[in-house]
């Protein structure tokens, strides 16, 4: 009698056995939706970033071609076209050296997260003296908010 001592009832192995190969069985299936399920949102989510690129691109053309309009506006009103071309050229160039410097001046106030900074050293700090065996500094610094 293979099965067991009682017949047919499967051994304590042999329902391990059993479970253990149902349960890799199973692992092996959702491994296979997961990666489905990935492969569909990686190929949408693709697709969503080529809409827009495509999107920018004709957005840049749209952009040039106003320019150009708008240069021919400033001719049919009486200006040379080259007088007309160089208005809107420097129109521009004005706004892109305004956001330049607005720009600058966003990253000059941009500050690291000093606190964090400070605080970590002062674990490391706590942390060194441990180890040395110093104890009248081996308390960790708080990390509440400090004024």
């Amino acid at each position: 009698m293979s099965m067991g001592q009682h017949g047919d009832e499967p051994t304590v192995g042999q329902l391990v056995a059993n479970a253990s190969k149902d349960l890799s069985s199973l692992v092996r299936s959702e491994v296979e939706l997961a990666k489905t399920e990935l492969k569909k949102t990686a190929v949408a989510a693709g697709t969503g970033a080529g809409m827009f690129a495509a999107a920018a691109f004709l957005a840049l053309l749209a952009v040039i071609l106003l320019c150009i309009a708008a240069a021919y506006g400033l001719v049919a009103a009486g200006l040379h076209p080259a007088i007309a071309f160089l208005i809107v050229a420097g129109a521009f160039l004005l706004i892109g050296a305004i956001l330049v410097l607005i720009g600058i001046r966003m990253l000059k106030s941009a500050k690291g997260p000093e606190r964090t900074i400070e605080t970590s050293k002062e674990s490391v700090e706590a942390l060194k003296s441990i180890g040395k065996g110093n104890e009248e500094h081996a308390a960790l610094p708080d990390s509440g908010v400090r004024s």
